[in-house]
Formats: structure tokens, C-alpha cells, sequence
């Protein structure tokens, strides 16, 4: 079973020791159990420890730092490493990194929620400080000098004209040491000040092999004996049947083998056919062949106006969800109101599309379920492979490839499930590939969301309370409820936090309620997914969107209405290490990208600045970023023209700063896709938009000036992934407001939605 594990308690390092210790020519630094004094050494040489990360440094003085993280294109082995190597003492040029398979000494395995360097920033720090320690104390040993007379720097320990290489204390040096959780707590980590790698642009270490083509990704897989599959989806996700096959027409394409009606002991697929055949293109063709006749699910006539509407119906009653925030009296305040405003805010169903099509190979040897593919929770879909196989997790290991994209989707591996299976049925190795159609209908995609604001203002025109009410499907309900969280009133377990942050913001209000609503028919009709930003990418939409309409109803300057909401009082002060100067921060980089933007400027016609905030992607891990969009309406099309989009970061240290400028790119550009091309609807129980023929992301053509200015801070690293996708589309959507007059409240903004609402 999957162990339950709440996010807080993903880093479980400081409950154990520290074990440094000579295993041959390598030395070894892990985190274990306890071990009797002095043995670390051989609990090393035994692989006696189950640590989450470790590294080994060898007789030619290079350290390989293992990372049990997913890398797809985030460069997550560089950020990590640079935190080892700089507290270590390595040169940067002795560094290689090496993403592993699943094994339970990796500890719990999951990338994804910008998670990765936040989690992982004190530990590693802590642990490259013991090593550079030990390091330190065997070489002044080597120079008969005092370890007080010493330094470790780029792979050296240095004592004044003297200097012993790591190469050389791993040779010759006999070390077996253990730091106890609480010595490890103790240790001191570098000052910002005394960092030589963090924070310094360097070439991230997997960009050499996916520049010359050597990098492997889990589609390039293959095994000997291995034949292909592709599987045919039946027409919804939950409870289609196969009623018959006719493969006549397959059995004359050669290398046609024959299908397999899947049984998945873990319902993880409910009316599944597969084609197979001994080479890809022949299993492709084949799939198109045959006809299959299926009883569909009870959600095969459900359409995205059926969604929206159980959305608009589940937020508009006061008693449905659960409370998310609950602060003040809201309903005292809308009593006592002079005023009171509402507005409704939408998102479509959104796809991943993620540039490498879903794909696994599956192979039973000696007794083990080798998987092969690229994945980012791997933690999270073994117990399903478990139960789909019907055999201990002990016996399947998945083995890790870079991913050809994530953004999510990979966070669940339901695409192996067909792999093993039919692999099983079939007694030999299978390689699955899905066609771009079929990853589109058997995607997770991000919910159809609505969500109601309600706030209350006095007579002086000031906001006395606002009620927001949020529904969507959860996914986190779906596929990891040892993940939900409590209401506020205490019902535990009621919570899909990735469904709702972003409601719990940084303004200060005197009265404030948020409701989560689970959407039943969404989540009867698909499987919800985490999409990249998750719940605070479609929250933010109509937070940041409303806020706008609260300060040009009050007749205020957008960015001043915000400011003074951002007084960092109460639990907006923030605390450490994470979240310190509170929504002050927030304050700060709004009036940076202020004065960067030119917000005051006069503009031509039908030009506009607008502007939202985000610290996304937690309260528990806030980024804070402003951006402002300048864009131009189209009056006779409806077409926008994002011309420029300035943005601000404060992310705390930033680790690997072109990984950082990267990943805010890519998020803005992902954010801006959101905001104005991307977007799908449900017909008859599926996605009606299967392939980028009508599904249209971010076109080159589109993609605007970008102007990215990161906060020189010194504060406790957070993430950088999701943040910027955030804040893009309501920015976007209040700029077209500034310039033509016009509220979109629907996301993606289509040209027809401006048209419609210049003609009334």
C-alpha cells in the first residue's frame, strides 16, 4: 500500500542520521538509520541505509550526486547538485549527476508543484556542510595542520600555500562517520555571502546530451523481444464495456499479431482493447482496423455546458462545499453593506499536450516488473501497478527517463497500466505508445471551473467582506486522497488544496470566506489532473480579475487598490523561513513592475496596462510576482495583441539562475497559451479537441516582448515553476479592459466574448 503522507512530511531527513564513510575507492556520503558508532562504513559498504538522496565521491575526485527527481526540462539534477557542490566545496567541473530508478532507499518519490528545491534546500545544504566537514578534518590530518588553519574550495582542502585534492583524501583517507538528526540540525549552512555556485550562472549539466541527441527518453526505449501496442479508448473514461472485436480487416497488415481485451484489477482502465504488433507502425494501423463495439459509461452524453452549469448551480448554494477560509462575519458584513457586487468567472477544460506522447515498456524477468518511461510521481502510481499485477511493489521497478514534458500529466502513470497488462497477457516484453489522439482522450485534464465572488462594499465605496465560491473537479480526490487536507471547521480528509489555493490569498480583508466545491459530474465524467500551476492557475483568474472590478468600481487605480491590501498584518505578516516580510514582498514586486512597465504612460487607442499578483503556488511556499500586460484590442476582429508582458519575481535565492529565467519563461509563454488559444469543451462524455489541428496553443507568432526581473534576495529558495502561468491571464484580461472597456470572464478570452461585449 502506499504509504499516507501529508506534503509537510515529504522531508523526512532530519529523523535520520547522516553516514559518511570509504567503501573501496569511493567515498560515500547517505542518509540512514542509526547505526552503532563507528560502523557507518560497513552500513554503507552493505548499502545497509535507505536514504532520499545521497552522492560518492571516487579516487579521481568526481562526485555523483544521485537525484530522485524528474527532470523535463526544468534542469531539477543542476539546481539540486549546485546545492551539494556548493556547501561541499566541489568544483563545478567535478560534478555528474545521475537520475535513478525506483528503489525504496529514494525514499518518497514525486516531482511536481515547484516542490523540488524547496523541500530539498536545508537537507542537502546541511548534508554537502557534514561532508565538507569530514573532508576538512582528513586533510588537515594529511597536512599535519589544524582543521581551524583550513579551508575546502574547488575540491581542495587549502591550508595557506599547501593543498590536498579530495582525489587524494579519498585514496588515502580511512573516514567512517556519523552525524546524528540532531548534530545535522545544528550544522551551520553557508551564508549567502560565502556562496561560490548558488546564485551564479553556470551550463546546466543534461543540456550537452539533449543538444547532440544522446539523451534518452522513455520513447526511445527498447528491449530484445519486445513487441508494440496500441491501445484502442473506449468512449468514456468510467465504466465503457466491450461488447465485441471484429480485427479482420488488422489481419491483413503485416506484422499484425493479434489485440487483448484488458482486465485491470485496479479499474484504472474500464473497457480497454490493445492492438499488438512486431513493429510500431504495423500496431498503429492496426488499432485504426479494428472495430470494437462497446457499451459506453453512464457519462456518455455530458457536455461542457453541463459541467459549467452544475459549477454555476454548486457556487450559487450557500450550503454546498466546504469552507476554505472562514474569517470575520461575512454575512454580518453584507447585512450592513450599502452595496454589493457579484461576478462569475469560468475556465474550460484544458489538455496538457505535452510534447512526448504518453508511453511505457513493460517487462517480467526474474521475477521482477520492469517499467521503463518517464515519470513524475512514481511514489503515487506503484501501489496501482501493484494491484493491477496483482504482485508485491517489491517486484516492479520503474525505471526513469527523461520526460519529453510533464506539466503534470506525468505526476500519474496510468499510461504503464496498459503496458504491464498487456505485457502479462502476452508473456513477453510490449512497448505501448499512445498516438497524439489517444494521450488527448485518455489525458487528465485540468477541470471546467466556475467560481462566484460576492462582495460587500460600505458607503464610503470600501470592500467590507467578499464571499468566493470555487468548483471544478478535484484530482487530488482522484488519485492521491492521503494528500486532501481539513476544512476549516475541522472535517479532515475534505480538502483538495490543489483545487482551491490561491483563495487564500495575501490582500487583507476584514471579512472573508471561501468555499471548495467538488464538481460531481466532472469528476464522475474524467479524471481531473494537475496541470501546471494547478488550482491557483484557474483561482488566480478570477481572484486577480475581480479584484480589477472591485477598483474600477471604486474608482481606484488597480495597482494602488491592490497596495492597500497588502499590508502584511495578521497572517499576512508571513513567517520563516519560507514566507518572511509576508505580503509586504508581494507589495514590493507590484511596485517594481510598476515603475518597470510604465504603467502610468499614455498609450494609443485601444491599448491597455493591466496588472495581477500571484504568490503561488502555497501560502506554505509563496512566490511572489506581479506582472503587467500591454496589450492592443482589435475592435472589428475582437483580436487581442499581447505586446509586451514585465514581470517580477521574488523566489528568495535563486539557485540556477538561467534554469530560473527558463522556467519563468516557459510559464509566462504557457500562462499567455491559457489565457488566449488554449482551451477544449466536452461533447458526448470526451474532449471534442484531440490533436493540435484544432487545439491550438501558443503559436511563435504570438509570443510577446518579455521582460523578467528577479529580486536579488537572500531569503530561503522557493519554487518557479507554476508562478508566472498564474498571473498572466488575468493580467491579460484586465488589460483588455483598460483599452476597450470590455470584462471577459471567461477563460480562454475569445475574440467573439470582446466582440459581444463592444456591442452592448
Amino acid at each position: 500500500m502506499a504509504k499516507v503522507i501529508m506534503q509537510d512530511d515529504l522531508p523526512t531527513l532530519s529523523r535520520r542520521s547522516f553516514l559518511i564513510g570509504s567503501v573501496g575507492t569511493v567515498l560515500v556520503m547517505a542518509f540512514g538509520p542509526l547505526v552503532p558508532a563507528g560502523c557507518s562504513r560497513k552500513a554503507l559498504s552493505d548499502r545497509q541505509f535507505s536514504p532520499t538522496v545521497w552522492f560518492e565521491m571516487d579516487a579521481e575526485g568526481t562526485t555523483l550526486i544521485n537525484i530522485a527527481k524528474a527532470e523535463m526540462g526544468q534542469h531539477v539534477g543542476t539546481a539540486l547538485a549546485r546545492v551539494v557542490a556548493d556547501e561541499l566545496g566541489v568544483a563545478w567541473n567535478d560534478v555528474q549527476i545521475k537520475h535513478v530508478d525506483t528503489n525504496p532507499k529514494w525514499g518518497y518519490m514525486v516531482t511536481g508543484g515547484s516542490w523540488s528545491v524547496f523541500k530539498s534546500f536545508k537537507q542537502l545544504s546541511q548534508a554537502g556542510a557534514a561532508g565538507r566537514m569530514v573532508l576538512l578534518e582528513a586533510g588537515a590530518k594529511m597536512l599535519d595542520v589544524s582543521t581551524t588553519d583550513c579551508v575546502a574550495e574547488d575540491s581542495f582542502v587549502i591550508a595557506g600555500s599547501r593543498k590536498v585534492s579530495y582525489a587524494e583524501i579519498v585514496r588515502n583517507g580511512e573516514i567512517d562517520r556519523q552525524f546524528t538528526a540532531e548534530e545535522m540540525e545544528a550544522l551551520p549552512i553557508k551564508p549567502a555571502a560565502d556562496r561560490r555556485l548558488i546564485g551564479k550562472s553556470t551550463k546546466a549539466l543534461d543540456i550537452p546530451q539533449k543538444a547532440t541527441g544522446e539523451a534518452v527518453y522513455g520513447l526511445d526505449v527498447e528491449r530484445p523481444g519486445m513487441v508494440y501496442a496500441r491501445p484502442l479508448i473506449p468512449p468514456t473514461r468510467y465504466g465503457s464495456t466491450v461488447n465485441g472485436v471484429d480485427d479482420n480487416a488488422a489481419k491483413t497488415i503485416d506484422g499484425y499479431i493479434g489485440y487483448e481485451i484488458l482486465d485491470d484489477p485496479s479499474q484504472t482502465l474500464q473497457g480497454w482493447v490493445v492492438a499488438v504488433a512486431d513493429n510500431y507502425w504495423s500496431a498503429q494501423k492496426a488499432a485504426d482496423a479494428i472495430k470494437v463495439v462497446w457499451s459506453p459509461g453512464p457519462t456518455a452524453d455530458v457536455s461542457e455546458e453541463a459541467i459549467w452549469a452544475e459549477g454555476m448551480s454548486l457556487t450559487e448554494d450557500k450550503g454546498s462545499g466546504v469552507l476554505f477560509v472562514d474569517e470575520g462575519d461575512v454575512d454580518a458584513a453584507r447585512s450592513a453593506a450599502s452595496s454589493m457586487h457579484f461576478a462569475t468567472y469560468r475556465t474550460a477544460t484544458a489538455l496538457h499536450f505535452t510534447l512526448e506522447p504518453a508511453n511505457a515498456v513493460a517487462e517480467y524477468a526474474d521475477g521482477i516488473w520492469h517499467i521503463y518511461s518517464g515519470n513524475q510521481w512514481q511514489s503515487l502510481i506503484l501501489p496501482v501497478l501493484s494491484k493491477a499485477l496483482d504482485v508485491p511493489e517489491e517486484q516492479i521497478v520503474i525505471h526513469q527517463y527523461y520526460l519529453g514534458g510533464g506539466f503534470g500529466r506525468r505526476l500519474y502513470g496510468d499510461y504503464m497500466v496498459p503496458a504491464v497488462l498487456t505485457a502479462k497477457a502476452l508473456g513477453k516484453p510490449v512497448k505501448l505508445v499512445f498516438t497524439r489522439s489517444d494521450d488527448s482522450r485518455f489525458d487528465c485534464p485540468r477541470s471546467a471551473s466556475v467560481q462566484r465572488f460576492d462582495a460587500s462594499l460600505d458607503a464610503n465605496g470600501s470592500v467590507t467582506g467578499i464571499e468566493h465560491a470555487a468548483a471544478a473537479g478535484w484530482p487530488t480526490l482522484a488519485m492521491a486522497t492521503f494528500f486532501m487536507g481539513p476544512s476549516v471547521d475541522g472535517k479532515e480528509k475534505s480538502v483538495d488544496g490543489f483545487s482551491i489555493n490561491g483563495a487564500d490569498h495575501w490582500y487583507s480583508l476584514p471579512n472573508h470566506r471561501v468555499r471548495a466545491i467538488n464538481n460531481d459530474l466532472a469528476q464522475r465524467t474524467f479524471l481531473p489532473g494537475w496541470l501546471r500551476s494547478v488550482g491557483p492557475g484557474w483561482i488566480g483568474w478570477g481572484v486577480e480579475s475581480f479584484m480589477d472590478e472591485l477598483a474600477a468600481l471604486t474608482g481606484t487605480d488597480p495597482i494602488e487598490f491592490r497596495l492597500k491590501l497588502l499590508d502584511g498584518t495578521g497572517k499576512n505578516a508571513g513567517k520563516a523561513p519560507e514566507s518572511v516580510g509576508g505580503a509586504k514582498r508581494l507589495a514590493d514586486v507590484l511596485k517594481r513592475v510598476r515603475d518597470k512597465s510604465g504603467w502610468s504612460k499614455e498609450l494609443p487607442a485601444d491599448e491597455g496596462l493591466g496588472v495581477a499578483v500571484a504568490a503561488g503556488q502555497e501560502r506554505t511556499m509563496p512566490t511572489w510576482i506581479a506582472c503587467v500586460a500591454h496589450v492592443k484590442v482589435d475592435r472589428d476582429t475582437g483580436n487581442v495583441d499581447v505586446k509586451r508582458l514585465s514581470l517580477c519575481v521574488d523566489c528568495g535565492s535563486v539557485v540556477h539562475p538561467d534554469g530560473a529565467l527558463a522556467q519563468v519563461q516557459g510559464s509566462t509563454l504557457w500562462g499567455l497559451s491559457l489565457a488566449l488559444h488554449e482551451g477544449t469543451r466536452f461533447e458526448n462524455g470526451e474532449v471534442a479537441d484531440t490533436n493540435l489541428d484544432s487545439y491550438s496553443p501558443l503559436r511563435m507568432q504570438d509570443v510577446p516582448e518579455l521582460d523578467i526581473e528577479f529580486v536579488d534576495s537572500d531569503e530561503f529558495p522557493v519554487g518557479l515553476g507554476e508562478p508566472s502561468v498564474i498571473v498572466v491571464g488575468p493580467a491579460i484580461a484586465n488589460a483588455i479592459y483598460q483599452a476597450v472597456g470590455v470584462r471577459v470572464r471567461d477563460l480562454p478570452i475569445r475574440a467573439q466574448a470582446i466582440k459581444d461585449g463592444l456591442q452592448t
